[in-house]
This record gives structure tokens, sequence and C-alpha cells, in this order.
């Protein structure tokens, strides 16, 4: 069995491939996994559920045979779960009440199907509100990078996890950047898949109208492929599915993307500029595109600008926060009040019980124009779009603060870190961030790359050539849980 440094500096593929082998067994994976968790989680607040005993029962048991058989994995604590464990939504209000999840979601049964072995629950910010990881009911992840700075958020538990060594890949989900945003600033791999492409039931049909998918964040491409493989496709009730698939995704890991046009989109959609550090991080990304045979133009999408992109996103938003503390408060037996939520949850679901029923539709349908510029973009010839990951490198922790008289102050400081993930959100096209870049001070910078509708296809092909120009598998963070 290979000494736990090794393992932990393993992928969950390579991992797989020593159960199959029968070099190591599930048990000891998870064992190893387990002792990474207590000799780091202290210094990065990533894991705030263990459930040790249950994963190491089922990692005893009789395992499904599929493509992760034995992989020790964490679910986020916010969308995918299982029956009887903590369901808290990074709340003050259910951790107080020990709120469990009612049924096993889908995407949980499918994760357990793939052979994962879920050995605890992550770190997110209230309701997933904010794209950094600091809710009051648990206190802040720290970036394994730099414990002085933000993991992102909201799959900022997760995200610290993996970039910590405790786990290869763990479940993330994305409703303006949650998966793109922690994997960005903890040097991973993090793909939002297209709308619908993983099911959110049963309890959710389109989780605000469709602006959140669920996937994973992952030390590679290769994982990544294989868990979409594992769990993509629809199931019973749910209200629409993406296209599927023309063959598995792993077949697209290391295939020959052919000569692509690419757009490099730098300029924002808010009133603030990219920090100048992202968009080098961008333009060193689309040199090594050329690189690889593809061909890079920067057009005008000034476009895209005149369209508000903020107003319609907030409506949307803040109407998913209003329904969803309404229907917390039923759940929990007690209408939830504001000093039962951190000021800006407040904030935000009064915005979304004070707007009408036709703002909201009218949202949908600003959302729907953006859509099709969008897909104009790639009808008039551009295959992908380049973009930063965010509008500036991972934040301090701290930078968000809604203790002041505006709450929502915290939510519009949070725009220059959506400006580039929140409108694919809206779209529903699939995007990938990848760890291309680090600061002059250590800090990761991702970039993203944005396909049309249903062509996860296309990105992984192109993530996994980049992986091979621009490795970054032999990187690791200063706070990595090697023994």
């Amino acid at each position: 069995m290979p000494v736990e440094d090794e393992l932990s500096r393993l992928d969950a593929t390579a991992q797989a491939e020593l159960v199959r082998g029968g070099e190591v067994t599930a048990t000891e994976l998870v064992e190893a996994a387990i002792s990474r968790i207590e000799a780091t989680n202290d210094e990065v607040n990533a894991v705030i559920h263990p459930l040790f005993e249950e994963g190491l029962e089922v990692a005893e048991g009789d395992l499904p045979d599929g493509p992760f058989k034995g992989v020790p994995f964490l679910l986020k604590d916010l969308g995918a779960a299982f029956a009887g464990q903590p369901l808290h939504l990074g709340m003050g209000y259910l951790k107080e009440r020990d709120f469990r999840a009612p049924v096993d979601t889908y995407l949980a049964e499918r994760f357990r199907a793939a052979g994962l072995v879920t050995i605890g629950k992550t770190n997110c910010p209230e309701l997933g509100i904010l794209p950094t990881t600091e809710p009051r009911a648990y206190g802040p992840s720290r970036n394994p990078w730099n414990l002085g700075h933000s993991t992102g958020g909201s799959s900022g538990g997760s995200a610290a996890a993996v970039a910590a060594g405790m786990v290869p890949m763990a479940h993330a989900n994305d409703g303006g950047g949650s998966i793109r945003i922690p994997a960005a600033n903890c040097g991973l791999v993090g793909l939002k898949p297209s709308r619908q492409r993983t099911s959110e039931g049963p309890l959710a049909g389109d989780f605000m109208s469709g602006l959140t998918a669920e996937l994973c964040v992952s030390r590679s491409v290769r994982d990544t492929a294989a868990l979409l493989d594992a769990v993509h496709g629809p199931a019973p009730g749910d209200p629409y599915v993406a296209p599927p698939p023309e063959r598995p995704y792993t077949e697209e890991v290391g295939a020959d993307p052919g000569k692509l046009r690419i757009a490099l989109w730098t300029e924002t959609v808010i009133e603030q500029d990219a920090d100048p550090e992202v968009v080098v991080a961008a333009q060193a990304a689309a040199a090594a595109l050329e690189g690889c045979g593809h061909e890079i133009e920067q057009p005008d999408l000034s476009a895209l600008q005149t369209i508000d992109m903020v107003e319609p996103f907030l409506v949307r938003w803040a109407a998913g926060q209003a329904a969803t503390l309404d229907q917390l408060g039923m759940v929990g037996g007690a209408p939830i009040g504001p000093d039962d939520v951190e000021p800006l949850t407040w904030a935000l679901a009064e915005i979304g019980r004070n707007r009408s029923a036709g703002e909201y539709l009218a949202a949908v349908g600003q959302h729907q124009v953006m859509s099709r510029m969008l897909a104009g973009v790639h009808e008039s010839g551009f295959d992908l779009l380049l973009t930063p990951t965010l509008g500036e490198p991972p934040p301090a922790l701290g930078s968000f603060d809604d203790s002041g008289s505006d709450p929502m102050e915290a939510f519009e400081r949070a725009f220059l870190c959506g400006c580039f993930t929140a409108a694919f959100n809206a779209t529903g096209q699939p995007a990938i961030s990848l760890p291309l870049h680090w600061s002059e001070d250590g800090l990761p910078i991702g970039v993203q790359l944005v396909a049309p509708l249903g062509r996860e296809d296309l990105l992984l092909r192109v993530a996994s050539q980049l992986e091979t120009a621009v490795p970054w598998a032999d990187r690791f963070a200063p706070t990595f849980a090697a023994a």
C-alpha cells in the first residue's frame, strides 16, 4: 500500500485504480482520508459534519462497482444529500434544530452508485448566497494556499478540503459561480454543467427556475469527466433535460478538439473593471491555446454590456431566498424571522417578497435575451469563450461583511467575484474553471472556458489539452494533508 502522503497526491481516478488492482482496500483509502481530515481540518475548517463511522461501515461493506469504487468523498452541506444526515445549509436556524435530510436526493444516489464513500459534509455560506464561505453558524473556511484568504463560495468548504488533500474531489453546486469561484480560488478544476445536466430531484425541479447546477470540484479533468459520466441524465419528474452527449465524457479527455475559434472576453458587465492580474491570467491562457493550434480573437462584445445583468439576477436570486425561508420555516416548525438568519439573507428575502410576479417574469425574460445574444456569439463562429473566472484574485477573509447599516453592501461587493460566472447561470451554458495561473504572492487564479449549451464534450477536450500544456497536477497548497 502506498504511504498516505502518496495517496493524498493521487486524483480520484488513480485511487480507484488502486482499489480495482487490489493494492489498497476501500477501508484503507477511507481511513487515510479520515486521518488527513483530522490532521488539517482545524486549520482550514472545511468539514463541518464528520461522518467517519458511517463512511467506514460503507467502505467495509459491499460497494457498487462504479468508476470510483472505494474513493472517499465529501458532500457540500447544501444540495445533494442522504436521508438522515445533517443538512444545515449554512444556517444557524437549522443547526439549532439539528435538521436532517428527509430523503436521498437523486444525485446523492448516483454518487453512491459510482462507488464513492461519503465521509463528511462541507462548510458553505448561509443558503449559498455569497462567493465566500464564512457562515456565522460554522465560521470561515480558510484557503489552503493562504489561510487569510477566502476559499470562495458557496462550495468553499469542498474546495478547501480538496485543495488541502483531504479527499481527491468533493460535491459542489453553482447558482452564480459557486463551483467555479471556489475552484479558481483554491487551484482546482470546477465544471458547471449545462442546465439540468444533473437532476436536482426529488425535492427540487429547477431551483430558481434553472440558475443552479451540481457536480464537483476536483484535481483533474479526467475525474470531472468520469463523475459527469456517472451522474448525468434525467430522473423521474425532472421538468426538462439537457441534450444527451454523443459518447461518454471520459472519451473526450485527450481527444483532439481540432482547431477552434475562441473569443477572449475580459470586459466585465458591471461598472468595475477586472483586476489586471486576472486579465493577465486570461491572456496567458489565450497564448497557451494559440500554442495548441487554436485561433484567439477579441471581438467586440460591447452589446452584451447593454443588458442589465445585475437587476434581473437580483430579482431571481432574492425570490429564491424568500421562497426558501418560507419553506424552511414550515419544515422547522416556526416562521423564520430576521433574528434567525444573517442580515444579508433577510435583506434578500425582503427584496424577493417585495418584487412582483411580473417583475420576476421580466427578469427571466431579460436573461433569455442575454442567452440569445450569447448564442449568437457562438453562431457567428466562436466555438468557445475564454474569460477570467473571477474579476479579482482570491479576496481576504472578512471582505464580505454584512453587519453594517446596509447588508446589501456585502452582496454588491460580490459583483466583482461573480462578474464572469453568473451570466452563464442565467444562460444555462456549461463553463469550466481551470487552475492555469498563480499570482506573485502564490494565490491561484482561475481561467474560465464557456461552451454552447450541451457542449461539455468540447470543454473537456480543450480542458484536457490545457492540462497537458499548462500542467497543475504537481502544485500543492502550503497547507496540505500529506500525512
